[in-house]
């Protein structure tokens, strides 16, 4: 299946290997009927933990299902977080379960491009991502943490206005010379 931007999305969003908890994110038009087909739950209220069965019998478990709408989800489409049991068995059947359900595996960083594709982070913000998450030193964390909260965008939106001020004025002192600007 080709690449779309449109297509229902799923991938474990948590890193390979064993732990007490794993997650499994949906994003796109389709995740709360994948997040039905996965539970049997018929909707799940916006922002609110719900307690579900899932898995069906391949491998079932007990997990946290939240919803996040549009547009007010990390990538600003639907999204249906699950929280489940850390055993890379679980999560890979509730992967399965979803890829059978219509979605498709996410690429790399994806889910990222889409927040970005939607407005919802810009540019420095989504390289942010990447480089907290490579963060091996406090002051890295610390600085990508800021590029992410939209600092240094902040900080260059500032300059952008001063530089544009500056040009007018020059610009207007060019063309009227005797106004003092």
């Amino acid at each position: 299946m080709a690449f779309s931007p449109d297509d229902t999305i799923v991938a474990i969003a948590t890193p390979a290997g064993r732990g007490g908890i794993g997650v499994v994110r949906v994003s796109g038009p389709e995740a709360s009927k994948i997040a039905t087909t996965l539970t049997g739950h018929p909707s799940f209220a916006p922002r609110h933990a719900t307690l579900v069965r899932i898995g069906g019998t391949e491998a079932p478990d007990q997990a946290i299902v939240t919803s996040f709408p549009a547009p007010a989800s990390y990538t600003g489409e639907d999204v249906i977080e699950i929280s489940a049991h850390g055993s890379p068995v679980l999560l890979n059947s509730i992967v399965r379960v979803a890829l059978r359900a219509g979605a498709r595996l996410a690429e790399p960083g994806e889910f990222t491009l889409r927040a970005y594709l939607h407005g919802r982070m810009d540019l420095v913000q989504a390289e942010a991502v990447q480089d907290l998450i490579a963060a091996v030193t406090p002051l890295q964390a610390r600085s990508a943490f800021d590029q992410l909260e939209g600092t240094l965008t902040e900080r260059i939106r500032e300059i952008d206005a001063a530089l544009f001020d500056l040009s007018a004025r020059l610009e207007a002192s060019l063309d009227f010379p005797g106004e003092g600007y």
